[in-house]
């Protein structure tokens, strides 16, 4: 398993990480403590949840106690809270779900702006304070918007993980942006990477994204036999040939 350091935050995560989004269709928590183990003994050491799906917090954190990680593993979790107020309750209810004391990792989702430093909201001095205070050990966005994830380049508040969509049927303007944040080191996280099922070849998906240092791949594992697919061909990655661009090329043309 390689492991990159998410931008300034110097996290040291492995290059796949673990999207937990999906852990509540599973029929049971021995399947999430089977599957969470597999990615763990596999030196997969990021999870990823939301608050908008406490069940599945509650299962992820279930399966870290259950196996007792939780030393050896970064959680990062996300709120789509509009004000400081929500953010403390929405970060207790993520704490608690997950049993554990400290998250390292907390970003903002579902967001139409970015809030700003000294805005009405309060929820930049709220993010601070919660990581000065260790509640928190990071924070960042996670969206679904370019211009969202453009304006955290130019924004004043110290952002440390940018959380976007990204696959190889993307355009090369995300491609650029995702450079972009390389060099701003920005930790890139890039979610959808198979854009939700459009792209059904995971070597091909794998090779695409491999091709940039910076990004980690968020994938939202529903079972045993798709994990182990990702892990297989994340140790045993396509050469990026002329042939591999040429498929990848393809596959845009068909989409776009």
């Amino acid at each position: 398993m390689d492991y990159i350091a998410l931008g300034k935050s110097n996290l040291l995560v492995s290059r796949t990480a673990f999207g937990a989004m999906a852990l509540d269709k599973l029929p049971s928590q021995d399947d999430v403590n089977a599957l969470v183990k597999l990615a763990f003994d596999s030196g997969v050491n990021f999870f990823d949840t939301s608050k908008s799906t406490p069940e599945c917090e509650r299962r992820l954190g279930e399966a870290i106690r259950a196996l007792k990680i939780r030393d050896d593993v970064f959680i990062a979790t996300k709120t789509s809270a509009h004000n400081a107020e929500e953010i403390a309750e929405d970060i207790d209810e993520s704490l608690r779900n997950l049993g554990i004391d400290t998250i390292d990792l907390y970003q903002l989702e579902k967001v139409l702006y970015l809030p700003e430093l000294g805005g009405d909201d309060g929820v930049a001095e709220k993010l601070q304070n919660l990581r000065k205070s260790g509640v928190i050990g990071h924070f960042g966005v996670a969206t679904e918007s370019n211009e969202i994830a453009l304006s955290v380049m130019s924004s004043g508040v110290p952002w440390e993980t940018i959380q976007l969509p990204f696959n190889m049927l993307c355009s090369e303007e995300v491609e650029r942006i995702v450079e972009r944040f390389a060099a701003l080191d920005i930790g890139f996280i890039a979610m959808r990477p198979l854009c939700g099922g459009l792209v059904d070849n995971i070597p091909l998906a794998i090779g695409y994204l491999m091709q940039f240092e910076n990004a980690v791949p968020l994938w939202g594992v529903r079972s045993l036999d798709e994990l182990r697919q990702i892990l297989y061909f994340e140790q045993n990655p396509p050469v990026v040939d002329e042939q591999f661009l040429a498929e990848v090329r393809h596959k845009r043309d068909l989409f776009n």
